[in-house]
């Protein structure tokens, strides 16, 4: 049998216990670091591939017109401004989870 002292103490100790593991554990300094690893090469494929379909598009249309380069380097230069564009829109994305994260509200900066 269990005396009423320690039931008591044993209680605090379950409802220590239980709003500890009812918070959130803090996320490592590894974790942290694989998802901005992880948020870099995703912005870096962005904008490779709006240069390479880009570049697709530009060299099939020359193909067909028979106008080498002057489809392929407009087209490049679309693929890029569309890469950044996007990538722009993640880093937006992400730093507008990390302010969700931190509790923060200040809202968009004019970006």
């Amino acid at each position: 049998m269990v005396d009423p002292v320690d039931r008591e103490r044993l209680e605090r100790l379950e409802k220590r216990i239980g709003e500890m593991k009812g918070g959130k554990a803090p996320a490592s300094k590894m974790e942290e670091h694989h998802a901005q690893a992880h948020l870099a090469w995703r912005m870096v494929i962005e904008l490779v591939t709006g240069i390479v379909i880009g570049f697709g598009i530009g060299y099939w249309l020359d193909s067909v017109f028979g106008t080498k380069p002057v489809f392929m380097v407009l087209f490049i230069l679309l693929g890029f401004a569309a890469g950044v564009r996007v990538m722009l829109s993640s880093a937006r994305e992400a730093r507008k989870d990390a302010q969700a994260g931190t509790g923060r509200e200040d809202g968009d900066n004019g970006g």
